[in-house]
């Protein structure tokens, strides 16, 4: 069964909406959400993905909706722990606290449109060469591996290139002003950190989308659940970077959970390879019968299980163990953010040092 395409369309115009309309919110008001505003926007954006799989159930068929889930599950689970690589990047920047918010979208939206081509490219691929997935399913084995091996290490950030070049290239002031991306400054005009920050996020999301992509599409081959689980996921993602805050360092065993799933899926990805059977070296062209699949429901059943285990045994483990100054991703000392010598927090440090919070391991 196809989707239509009246509801694939009406589905990216309201998505669509929403964003704006939450970018303008956070460009109106800059602020740090208190606990509880983002306490709410979490909880909005949670049910409205559970709600559009009720949708995606009714107008089409359950296949589709578990495959969202299971989707948005997954993609909702890495890019927790992709939170702990932006609190590195706020830190390194030292972006104002109350300037946060609108960094985060912005770079989350950079990172829709990068996904989206990415996924395009991935579905086309798909499409054509079936085998891909043999390369899909190791590389997934091979980055739950990597992250079983360095979950214990701390991990700095490190500017790409582009970044590198960028501040090469781009005459900048020395410090924020404001939310402003562009100033004029004696007659000549000057691009901000700002900038640079929003870069950094979006293409650091993009490396994040190397495992993550292949991910989903070893739980469906359908671009419009594989886009639409990606923007849900990354939507509430501003405000759990608030709600988690120290929290993040609680989340001992997520690595491992996630280390499992993408094993659990890069296994699944192998093994629909091998019963399509599409290849010369294998003989006739014909299904496998004889290698079995993972369907969707059980992906989705381990997907679930697994955070709910990994998350319930992070929260034991560290049981009294972080106090209350690691409630919030702001930890760390004055700095200037104009070059006026007004100073403010800056943000997204835990510990006073960028390099404490745990990163994400994925290679």
């Amino acid at each position: 069964m196809e989707l239509p395409v009246w509801f694939e369309v009406a589905t990216f115009v309201g998505l669509t909406v929403l964003l704006l309309a939450d970018l303008a919110l956070v460009v109106r008001r800059p602020h740090e959400p208190s606990p509880k505003e983002a306490t709410l926007w979490v909880v909005f954006y949670v049910t409205l993905a559970l709600l559009f799989g009720l949708v995606v159930l009714a107008v089409t068929n359950g296949t589709f909706a578990t495959e969202f889930y299971a989707g948005w599950l997954t993609e909702y689970s890495l890019s927790v722990d992709n939170l702990f690589v932006f609190v590195i990047i706020m830190a390194r920047f030292q972006v104002p606290r109350k300037l946060q918010q609108e960094v985060l979208m912005v770079g989350i939206i950079i990172a829709l449109v990068l996904r989206g081509i990415f996924i395009l490219l991935g579905a086309a691929v798909i499409e054509r060469f079936i085998w891909v997935f043999f390369l899909f399913g190791a590389f997934l084995v091979y980055t739950a591996i990597n992250l079983v091996r360095h979950r214990d290490e701390d991990e700095d950030y490190e500017e790409n290139g582009f970044i590198r070049r960028v501040r090469k290239v781009l005459p900048m002031t020395s410090g924020f002003r404001e939310n402003k991306i562009r100033v004029t400054e004696n007659g000549k005009k000057l691009w901000t950190p700002m900038i640079v920050v929003f870069l950094a996020l979006g293409t650091t999301d993009l490396l994040f989308a190397l495992d993550s992509i292949p991910a989903i599409f070893g739980l469906t081959r359908e671009p419009f659940i594989v886009f639409t689980a990606n923007i849900f996921a990354l939507m509430g993602l501003r405000q759990l970077y608030f709600l988690l805050g120290g929290l993040l360092k609680r989340l001992v065993y997520l690595s491992l959970g996630l280390a499992v799933i993408l094993a659990f899926i890069g296994v699944k990805l192998i093994l629909e390879a091998l019963h399509e059977n599409q290849y010369p070296f294998m003989g006739e062209r014909e299904a496998l019968d004889s290698v079995p699949t993972i369907p969707t429901w059980l992906s989705l059943t381990v997907i679930l299980g697994v955070l709910v285990v990994a998350t319930v045994a992070s929260l034991l483990k560290t049981r009294g163990q972080v106090d209350e100054s690691d409630e919030t991703p702001a930890g760390a000392p004055e700095v200037d953010t104009d070059g006026t010598g007004r100073t403010a927090p800056a943000a997204g440090q835990v510990h006073g040092s960028p390099s404490e919070p745990r990163g994400d391991h994925r290679d």
